[in-house]
């Protein structure tokens, strides 16, 4: 394993300001809800401008909608947004994901049907992947795929599947073979399916974002098949390096520690040793998020870097909230009229899934250990 160390160019640093003061306007303060990082709040309107911007599907063809940019062009644009706690979660898991899933695995017909509307903002994917009973362990996953003519039949259950009530679209990984690894395929399946049965899970903070999916006899067409049969567990391995090695992995709380970076800087005696060592660490973290997005740009799968970058920054993520809380004073309010107030009580509460979502510590540290020892 290795992250070569980088910076960027004049010409990457140049869209880093060109984003800001495009932010600038659009995103005024107090003119949004505020959220943590990728949780931000669905705004479609927001996507479609961002998307007009041509800073959605930034590193897709542009012969499908994309701009045909790099992983470190998106890594510049979306480092801003999650500074702000934008409202990206409308576009979010279809821009990281699903655009460069498609366009990698995809179909004539699928990179023609999908990626434009990705790119542009309208579209809005889900990722069905987890399922009861089935804990963190993904080759377990029972509900299944069978093929009937002209296309597939799926019953079963989906579960913690993030914004499908809001979501145009979900990809399923489905099981459609017995054997453990490749006996899954992915599915792109539309919301309104019939049969289709979205129900949105109340979160500890309130939100509804989770969602349990229901299928029963749901049909899709066999042009909804996403790669070889067989093949979904290999994709899927591809898309988590996307998924786990962002910076979105260590920014959720970065709207909130600006703010209180701000304020201790006005304070005489501050916390300096401490404001000292969550920069380090920060700092060290976006540059391991841009080496890793520098080995996607030159056609690499850095999965165990990314996988060692997300069970590292998620634990820092947490720690920023611990000392926030700690030198707040009191328990923060989820009440409160002061919105940065309320943002850090929605982070005390969803804090420790952080650790969890998108791979937990311990199925990373095992994905870690078979990399470093694979590269022995």
């Amino acid at each position: 394993m290795r992250l070569t160390a980088t910076e960027l160019s004049p010409a990457e640093r140049a869209l880093k300001q060109e984003v800001r003061e495009w932010l600038d306007e659009r995103l005024p303060e107090g003119s949004y809800p505020l959220g943590l990082g990728m949780g931000g709040a669905v705004d479609p309107e927001f996507s479609r401008d961002l998307g007009a911007q041509g800073w959605i599907g930034m590193s897709l063809p542009s012969e499908y909608g994309g701009h045909g940019r790099t992983a470190v062009d998106r890594l510049v644009v979306v480092e801003e947004l999650l500074a702000r706690g934008a409202p990206v979660g409308y576009h979010w898991i279809a821009d990281r994901q699903f655009g460069p899933g498609i366009a990698a695995n995809g179909t004539e017909w699928q990179k023609e049907t999908f990626l434009p509307g990705i790119a542009s903002g309208e579209y809005s994917f889900s990722i069905g992947m987890s399922e009861p009973d089935s804990g963190s362990d993904l080759a377990s996953v029972r509900t299944r795929a069978e093929q009937v003519d002209g296309g597939w039949r799926i019953n079963g259950t989906k579960i913690w599947t993030t914004g499908a009530y809001t979501a145009t679209h979900i990809v399923a990984l489905l099981r459609t073979s017995e054997d453990r690894h490749r006996g899954m395929t992915q599915f792109i399946i539309d919301r309104h399916t019939p049969g289709l049965t979205v129900s949105p899970i109340e979160f500890i903070d309130g939100t509804k974002d989770f969602c349990e999916l229901s299928f029963v006899d749901v049909f899709v067409p066999d042009d909804r098949r996403l790669g070889e049969v067989g093949a979904g567990w290999s994709q899927n391995t591809g898309e988590l390096a996307l998924e786990r090695g962002g910076v979105d992995r260590w920014m959720s709380v970065m709207a909130l520690l600006d703010r209180w970076v701000r304020q201790e800087a006005q304070r005489p005696g501050g916390h300096a040793a401490e404001l000292g060592a969550l920069t380090a660490r920060a700092w060290a973290f976006r540059g391991m998020s841009l080496a890793v997005a520098r080995m996607v740009d030159a056609g690499q799968y850095p999965v165990t870097e990314a996988a060692l970058i997300k069970e590292m920054a998620t634990r820092f993520e947490q720690d920023c909230t611990d000392l926030m809380v700690r030198r707040w004073g009191r328990t923060p309010r989820p009440d409160s009229d002061d919105p940065y107030e309320r943002l850090l009580a929605t982070a005390v509460q969803v804090a420790p899934a952080w650790t969890i979502r998108g791979g937990t510590n311990e199925i990373l540290r095992s994905v870690i250990s078979k990399g470093l020892r694979k590269n022995a």
